[in-house]
């Protein structure tokens, strides 16, 4: 997902999509895995050279990538969406009052792991497969990918704030996706979200994609296991818990009670609800389609400090 958290961030996307061509190329691609120059000129009635320069354009924003590679009739140019949903936060203000910081999937402060589940760093698997014992490896910080059939991950988020702030949205991005054996696209999985153990929602993953490989995957990474899984975005603020803009819940960071001294903890979770209860899989940077570790986000207002009243004892008139 492209998170665009201020407008003018966003001036070439924008500018990319002024087009109708170019908006009816990206609906192309969202309903075809590939495509390749000829084919987009032939579905649009147009020739190569004006393709070329939409493609250009949908390119340099981000909105599309482009790879090459070797056809029956030579080579070719193959273009993919670069990602699946664009976000535009219209309200976003005093952007300079956040901090964010990068964890990495395996820095994981609490868990519970429900075979099918491993774990593997971008060298190696930790361990052996199905065998939760290993999610108590030292090794398992440099995890990269983490997959459970039931079970949860919990991080300890650092709460910078000071005694003058408080907080005013919290965010997180992560690519996870359900736990098949091996992989299934057809797989959903009910995944459930907790803030400091308040429960704020959940999303239903559609599968547990690996019909195509991974883009950042290593080489070494068996091609009959899952590959990659959906860029997420919640957000908790003062209206309500959100997953890419859609409601899921009416807890509010006021339901939550945090201030600067509150630990806080996030929880990604596969409970024992029985609706679509399918497994866990969260894709690190060296693994998946968007090469990013677990993303936490809070956003503060800044307050000013009352003075303290000074208050000087009189001194003793003299006699």
């Amino acid at each position: 997902m492209i998170y665009i958290k201020d407008l003018m961030s966003g001036i070439d996307i924008f500018k990319a999509l002024s087009s109708e061509i170019r908006i009816q190329i990206l609906e192309m691609l969202a309903t075809n895995q590939a495509l390749n120059l000829n084919e987009i000129a032939k579905k649009l009635n147009l020739s190569n050279g004006a393709i070329t320069m939409h493609i250009k354009k949908l390119e340099e924003s981000g909105l599309i990538e482009i790879n090459t590679s070797v056809g029956k009739h030579g080579i070719q140019k193959l273009c993919y969406l670069n990602k699946d949903k664009l976000m535009v936060d219209l309200r976003s203000k005093d952007v300079d009052n956040l901090y964010e910081v990068e964890i990495q999937v395996g820095h994981y402060s609490n868990y519970q792991a429900v075979p099918t589940c491993g774990l593997a760093t971008k060298d190696s698997i930790i361990g052996d497969f199905d065998e939760p014992r290993y999610f108590a490896d030292p090794q398992r910080i440099d995890s990269e990918i983490i997959w459970m059939a039931e079970g949860f991950l919990e991080y300890r988020i650092p709460n910078y704030l000071k005694a003058n702030q408080t907080f005013r949205e919290i965010q997180f991005s992560m690519e996870i996706g359900s736990e098949a054996p091996g992989y299934n696209d057809n797989y959903p999985s009910d995944l459930y979200f907790y803030v400091n153990g308040i429960e704020i929602g959940f999303w239903t993953s559609p599968g547990d994609f690996g019909a195509s490989r991974g883009t950042f995957n290593p080489d070494w990474w068996p091609p009959h296991l899952n590959q990659y899984g959906m860029l997420k975005l919640i957000r908790i603020n003062n209206e309500g818990s959100f997953i890419d803009g859609c409601r899921i819940s009416q807890v509010t960071l006021d339901d939550i009670q945090l201030n600067y001294k509150s630990e806080l903890t996030f929880r990604i979770a596969v409970t024992d609800k029985p609706l679509n209860k399918r497994g866990l899989t969260i894709y690190g940077k060296h693994f998946g389609n968007y090469g990013q570790d677990l993303m936490a986000r809070v956003l503060y207002n800044v307050h000013e400090l009352a003075d303290e009243a000074v208050t000087e004892a009189p001194v003793a008139e003299r006699e």
